[in-house]
């Protein structure tokens, strides 16, 4: 039985999705992600050390299931913050018996690449 990644021609390795949903504090973080939040936010809502947050953050992003966007503050001095970038996952069993995951990417993510929240 081969692995296989289907959705857009853009897409991160099966095992890469199947490691970050596997990590607890991978799922916590996708949880906490409502709206879109800094990695300070993050970290508070989820009682995370910072440093444990970024790498996690970074996992999520390879896998293709979080997404940084970026505002502006007053100061004009970027702000990125992050947000999760799809609605569903399924994973099955395509002809042939082949393992595949569908990722369904959320239609509201282009809503928050233009996030310019003042502070």
């Amino acid at each position: 039985m081969s692995l296989e990644f289907s959705s857009s021609d853009d897409v991160p390795a099966f095992e890469c999705v199947i490691a970050a949903l596997d990590d607890g504090a991978c799922r916590e973080i996708v949880a906490v992600l409502e709206e879109p939040m800094t990695v300070h936010e993050i970290a508070e809502a989820t009682d995370r050390p910072l440093s444990t947050t970024y790498r996690k953050l970074d996992s999520l992003s390879e896998a293709g299931l979080v997404a940084e966007v970026v505002g502006v503050r007053k100061e004009r001095h970027r702000k990125s913050r992050y947000v999760a970038s799809f609605e569903r996952i399924s994973i099955g069993l395509a002809d042939g018996n082949e393992l595949h995951a569908d990722v369904d990417r959320s239609t509201e993510l282009g809503l928050w690449s233009n996030v310019t929240k003042e502070f």
